[in-house]
């Protein structure tokens, strides 16, 4: 497989609204250390909410993630987290990953992918291998959404059990992408 190499984020050649919202994203976050077990060192969920754009004067990423996730308690305990995009050859693994739960399963080894990690101070990053494009972020903004601020009925309606997703606004740390 091709290196990945570094781009800035002004480099993204592909569309955000079909690689978020019809090619789906992982989602991963870890704990500090050495191993990669997953579910028990970092874990990874299907994403097809969120976005990329400019605040606070920097490249972004937010992503949204239901309390009930696996990966809710890693995204919380960590500053870092990664949105890996992948060629369609690899739906079958997004499927597995958004309706199996890391406390389960080893997501990646039942998918046959081959996470990486790198670590600094501000925490631990896992992306996989097999990914066309990975977005390294770190946390600048949690919150809760919350039901008495949504304005159109319609979006309230996702959350019939009132599990609302918490909002992460990530700064752009680096981005890596195949040639």
């Amino acid at each position: 497989m091709n290196e990945f190499k570094r781009i800035s984020p002004e480099e993204i050649s592909e569309n955000p609204f079909r690689l978020i919202g019809q090619d789906w994203m992982l989602v991963t976050a870890a704990n500090l250390g050495e191993g990669l077990e997953g579910g028990v060192d970092y874990n990874t969920m299907t994403a097809s909410w969120g976005g990329v754009g400019i605040l606070w004067g920097r490249p972004v990423a937010f992503v949204f993630i239901r309390p009930q996730r696996h990966t809710f308690g890693f995204t919380e305990a960590n500053a870092r987290l990664t949105l890996s995009f992948f060629d369609e050859k690899y739906r079958s693994a997004l499927q597995f990953c958004g309706s199996k739960s890391g406390r389960d399963y080893d997501k990646a080894k039942e998918c046959a992918l081959t996470p990486i990690s790198d670590e600094n101070g501000d925490g631990r990053a896992v992306w996989f291998d097999e990914a066309k494009l990975v977005l390294k972020t770190k946390k600048l903004y949690a919150a809760p959404l919350e039901q008495g601020k949504f304005l159109d009925a319609g979006a309230l309606g996702m959350y019939p059990q009132g599990d609302f997703h918490t909002v992460y606004v990530c700064g752009i740390e680096e981005v890596l992408a195949r040639d």
